[in-house]
């Protein structure tokens, strides 16, 4: 019987020649927030998700009031890669896991990030505080995007910012998860800030005339 080789059973996507910088992306926020259904509607390559069923066991500590369908939750991470800026560039998406209890998974995940997207439940802002603390802590730029779950209260974007503490100049949007086009939206947004507070680039010194 012939056996198949890996090559046979494996399919494999390279980063494209035209790609000329990459980036590493963090997705944050609460248990149940949407990370991984946005990292699955953004990304050009079949997610890496790391997932376990629901137990028993979690009843009393995860709350699953707004997600009652929910049958999983995010263990280790979530991985994707989306191509911006006519494909030269790519950015890597790491969703973090939800609970706080894997905070040191979270500052893990989180080191060498350029930015991250918070996203965020109207049904629940409390639960993004411990990922914008860690971010504020650790000094990584973010855009923070109100996930519209369906049923969920609406409010005024100044109201909410004003409930997250954010200041003026961090970008707060509202998206769709499950929508590729409204999350793709939310990425720009969070890739326009990093642009606008990219900081310069030093000064070469001329070389003194002789």
């Amino acid at each position: 019987m012939a056996s198949e080789t890996w090559s046979e059973q494996t399919t494999v996507t390279f980063v494209p020649a035209a790609v000329t910088e990459s980036a590493k992306i963090v997705v944050a926020g609460g248990f149940g927030v949407g990370k991984t259904t946005f990292i699955g509607s953004v990304s050009e390559v079949t997610p890496l998700r790391m997932e376990e069923p629901i137990t028993v066991d979690s009843a009393d500590v995860d709350d699953l009031s707004g997600t009652p369908a929910k049958t999983t939750t995010t263990v280790g991470m979530d991985f994707g890669r989306i191509h911006l800026a006519d494909g030269r560039l790519v950015l890597y998406l790491f969703g973090l896991p939800g609970q706080e209890r894997f905070q040191l998974l979270w500052e893990d995940l989180a080191e060498g990030a350029l930015g991250c997207l918070v996203l965020a439940d109207t049904r629940d802002l409390d639960a993004c505080h411990g990922a914008l603390g860690l971010l504020e802590a650790q000094g990584i730029p973010y855009a923070v995007a109100i996930n519209t779950f369906p049923g969920a209260p609406g409010y005024d974007l100044g109201e909410l910012r004003q409930a997250l503490a954010l200041d003026a100049a961090t970008p707060l949007i509202t998206c769709d998860a499950r929508d590729r086009t409204s999350s793709l939206h939310a990425l720009v947004a969070l890739m326009d800030h990093l642009v606008e507070h990219r900081p310069a680039a030093p000064l070469e010194p001329l070389e003194p005339l002789r």
